[in-house]
């Protein structure tokens, strides 16, 4: 069956208008000059004439500035639909035309454009862009409008190289340039049917969407190197689709289309290679699209048809805990693992390795889900392990903890080695090569599998991370480049100049656009169907549109068991929500930022609690203290104003935590640090802009570190003092931990910073190697003074740096990261201890969650939160929490970030039977055995740098 068949036709959706900031995105491998555009690249097919004079004289305009206007290679009009063309050029008195050149001709010249085998008058509508077109491009509201005639056939030409030029009433050139087509295209050409290669008992059939192709082959391989196709069959097009039949017997051979396009990059009409965008195999490195039918019994590993019958169950969004874990990362350096699974998927299949052994402990603890990084196929790695080139790590190991000579030897081989965080995407349906133990045939598919398989069967649903913010590649020749080679200029998204916007890192794509959409809808559902993968991680989901989400989540979740063999109600799906870049305040559309992303289920990433706890910002200087990095109470040298600053800093970011600790409510009701009764959506950041924008728990990732930035360790050894322990600094990683561990909504941990996990203070280790992003199972060591991270990222901190990594005082021995490791277990224990940390609407948290020590007189340092149930059969709140003998009728978390003990006294907390939490009863941390409750007072008493959780049990 062809999953695309699923796909059902889009309508026209409207653009909602909201503005309203964010922090930019954190990550590594988004960051382009904004200058970056394509290069010219020479031809290999067609010629083209050499371009003409671009010099022109007109009364109204200087010499250069009419020259600027007269430019081919750009693409500053838009075929909005068949009948309408936008360009922001009015034509005053003038004429406007359409050109068009099948061979690619067109050229300016002193008197006009020549090269033409078209030439169409268009007539100026002055009503401007109807209501239906502003909402699919509102960044052309204000455009002129010109009218394309109704007998011209727009099918024949968006084959072609198009222009548009306006001319004087004097017959003056005045203004030409090339024309963007995704309006058009998609008014023309959306496509519901299959795509990619279909498989049937007697025929495989080819299903190519390529509608400005001017001629398609596929070029057929018997295996993944040989040079000489043994086919060369033709396609015929049907409405902009191209197909082809051949016998079954091709199964296990490989593919490639050859497309005769106009390309705007070269502006010639060129001879594409490109894999299928459907592709479901690939040759090592992506050369070839290997023709593989996933739904065979060869494919899947014994099992397999049953493993939704045996996935852990959720039963609500909001008992979800996350663990965010790179695949390389997790077995590399595990030497319990057999070598020939170390850094792929089969590590996950070897279930007495540490690695293992460790996620078992994390999942019967509370953690439900594992989130991978990107496993699609990626560049940055080889898929050939031959071909990776390494280090000589026992050398690295005798250099001093602060040396450069380290991350010398790593940036050396950085892109010829195994590691990559795979934000660089060549095909979204494909599981990466280097994963597995044979980059050619079926064995990524089987593979890939059996760690989905695994995983599921010790506890854990896995979470995809997706990047359909960009791309790779693009233009006809590149070896990454895959949809910008079969419809150039509709894949991508482009400024108004028609060069690639690069705001998500590089040539960002555009899900404004229905087969752009499309092509994502059907990506996630082969990997929820054919893998059964249990959730999404969206990189950059600011830079898709609303619509796209919402319809993303809507086939997830009508996805059965009967039918599809899974159950799609059951996946969760989340993404950062940053908005920036030409998406900007819906400037595309309405964009799946945090704000506009609420009201739909879809969880985003909470960067207010994250800043608010560990002190400015990713963008910040690294010195900027938090709440649990001594802001105002412990200064570590950094200058945060006054006393009086800090303190108010301190108090604000306090508002900012409990507003998180509540799910990141908008209308959640709090008091805050003024003594005001405010919603979420009141408190303000540092720049005016709410805080809260969820509208559910589910809505809210809470998190304080993720693979991007430094980890909590390393940050926290950089904003504490340096003269404080790192018995002390183990602490202040355990209160941050159980901010993200008691809150409401969803909590995210980054692998590792349960075992202090260091990259050396490596502020972006996406291409850092293993050495900097090694994880170890065994608690012996955390990572920490390695040598100075790689100077690209890092150099201008590296006089902070320094010190710090040269001092051994600062490095945690054993027993701290086995003391880390029952933090997070204990934490996770408590949390699934009991409903009430898990509370499944924003009416119960209302209701049963409140805040005390609030307001100006409040004890710096010191956060209180109240989770009260009701009791069965007496009016008031119903009763949650009644799943054991030890249920709880009131919980109270004390979180004391100060250095010394505090007390807090509550009149509304009196006459209760509040002990300490049996879970910190029955551990090992000493201190924490310190906290008390006095009932005949309301008074708590928490030792330094703890989070006590008291609870009153119903007996």
């Amino acid at each position: 069956m062809s999953l695309s068949l699923l796909y059902p036709p889009l309508p026209l959706l409207s653009t909602h208008y909201e503005s309203h900031r964010v922090n930019p995105p954190t990550h590594h491998h988004k960051t382009l000059p904004p200058s970056f555009t394509r290069p010219r690249l020479s031809s290999t097919s067609f010629s083209k004439p050499k371009r003409k004079v671009q010099s022109f004289c007109n009364c109204s305009l200087m010499p250069t500035e009419v020259s600027s206007q007269v430019m081919l290679e750009q693409s500053r009009a838009y075929w909005v639909s068949k009948s309408l063309i936008a360009w922001n050029v009015d034509a005053l008195d003038g004429s406007c035309y359409l050109y068009s050149s099948r061979s690619a001709s067109l050229s300016a010249v002193d008197n006009g454009i020549e090269g033409y085998d078209k030439k169409i008058k268009l007539d100026v509508c002055s009503d401007g862009l109807p209501e239906y077109v502003i909402k699919k491009f509102p960044h052309l509201r204000e455009y002129k409008v010109y009218m394309v005639p109704p007998a011209l056939v727009a099918k024949d030409r968006i084959k072609c190289q198009l222009s548009v030029a306006i001319f004087s009433s004097a017959g003056t050139l005045i203004s030409a340039t090339g024309i963007q087509l995704p309006g058009v295209v998609d008014e023309l050409f959306s496509y519901t049917g299959p795509l990619g290669a279909v498989f049937s008992d007697e025929t495989i059939t080819f299903y190519l969407w390529a509608p400005t192709a001017q001629r398609v082959h596929v070029l057929i391989y018997g295996d993944a190197a040989r040079d000489d196709p043994l086919k060369n069959v033709q396609l015929k097009e049907t409405n902009g689709v191209w197909t082809a039949h051949g016998p079954r017997s091709w199964e296990g051979c490989y593919y490639v289309y050859e497309v005769y396009v106009y390309h705007p990059s070269t502006l010639r009409v060129e001879r594409c290679l490109a894999n299928d965008p459907y592709a479901r195999g690939l040759s090592a490195d992506g050369k070839r699209t290997l023709l593989v039918n996933i739904d065979s019994d060869a494919c899947k590993p014994q099992g397999w048809e049953s493993l939704a019958d045996e996935k852990p169950d959720v039963d609500s969004f909001s008992d979800i805990s996350i663990y965010e874990l790179h695949i390389r990362d997790f077995s590399v350096n595990d030497y319990t693992v057999d070598p020939d699974f170390r850094g792929g998927y089969l590590a996950f299949t070897s279930q007495e390795s540490a690695g293992i052994h460790h996620l078992r402990k994390l999942s019967k603890a509370g953690i439900t889900h594992v989130h991978l990084l990107p496993a699609f196929q990626f560049d940055g790695v080889k898929d050939e392990k031959d071909k990776w080139k390494s280090v000589d790590t026992q050398m690295l190991e005798f250099l001093p903890p602060d040396s450069a000579q380290q991350q010398e030897y790593i940036t050396a081989i950085q892109n010829e080695d195994g590691y990559n965080w795979g934000y660089n995407p060549v095909l979204w349906g494909v599981p990466k090569g280097s994963y597995a133990s044979n980059p050619n045939g079926p064995s990524r598919t089987i593979e890939f599998r059996k760690m989905v398989q695994a995983l599921n069967r010790i506890g854990l649903r896995v979470v995809l991370d997706v990047v359909y913010n960009h791309l790779q590649g693009s233009g006809p020749f590149g070896e990454n480049s895959v949809l910008d080679k079969i419809v150039p200029g509709y894949y991508l998204r482009m400024n108004t100049n028609g060069q690639i916007e690069n705001s998500a890192c590089m040539n960002n794509t555009a899900s404004e656009h229905f087969m752009v959409e499309r092509l994502i809808i059907d990506d996630l559902l082969c990997w929820a169907v054919d893998y059964k993968v249990d959730g999404f991680r969206f990189d950059l989901m600011g830079h898709l549109m609303k619509h796209t989400m919402v319809k993303a989540k809507n086939m997830l979740q009508d996805l059965s068991k009967i039918k599809h063999g899974v159950e799609g109600a059951k996946i969760y799906i989340y993404g950062e929500g940053w908005d920036f870049g030409e998406v900007a305040k819906n400037g595309r559309g309405t964009n799946a930022s945090q704000f506009n992303i609420s009201n739909t289920g879809i969880g985003s990433f909470n960067d207010r609690i994250r800043d608010a706890v560990l002190g400015g910002s990713p963008f910040g200087h690294p010195l900027q203290q938090g709440f649990v990095t001594g802001l105002a109470l412990e200064a570590n040298g950094h200058d945060h104003g006054s006393k009086s600053d800090a303190e108010r800093t301190l108090a604000v970011s306090k508002d900012h935590i409990q507003v998180g600790m509540a799910a990141n409510l908008k209308d959640y009701v709090l008091t805050d640090c003024d003594g005001k009764e405010v919603k979420g959506s009141q408190v303000k950041t540092y720049d005016g802009i709410p805080v809260a924008y969820a509208s559910c728990p589910a809505e809210t990732v809470n998190y304080v570190s993720a693979h991007d930035n430094e980890t909590l360790f390393d940050i926290i050894s950089l904003k504490t003092p340096m003269d404080i322990s790192v018995d002390e600094r183990c602490r202040i990683n355990h209160l941050a931990t159980s901010i993200v561990a008691l809150s409401q909504g969803i909590p995210f941990f980054h692998a590792g910073d349960e075992m202090l996990r260091s990259k050396s203070l490596d502020r972006d280790s996406y291409n850092s190697g293993d050495w900097f992003n090694r994880m170890d199972f065994s608690y012996s060591f955390n990572n920490w003074g390695v040598g100075l991270p790689p100077k690209e990222k890092n150099e201008k901190n590296w006089p902070l740096m320094k010190p710090r990594l040269a001092d051994p005082s600062f490095k945690p021995h054993s027993h701290h990261i086995l003391a880390a490791v029952e933090n997070l277990l204990n934490l996770l224990k408590i949390r699934y201890s009991s409903p009430l940390f898990r509370l499944k609407t924003a009416n119960a948290i209302q209701e049963r969650v409140q805040f005390y020590n609030t307001g100006p007189s409040w004890i710096p340092g010191v956060i209180v939160m109240g989770i009260e149930d009701g009791h069965n059969g007496i009016p008031g709140l119903s009763q949650l929490d009644s799943i054991s003998s030890n249920s709880y009728s009131h919980i109270v978390v004390v979180i004391n970030v100060c250095p010394n003990e505090v007390s807090f006294s509550s009149h509304a907390l009196q006459a209760k039977s509040f002990q300490l939490h049996p879970v910190q009863i029955n551990s090992t941390d000493n201190i924490v055995k310190n906290s008390t409750y006095d009932a005949s007072a309301g008074h708590f008493k928490v030792p330094s740098r703890t989070t006590s959780v008291f609870v009153e049990c119903r007996d």
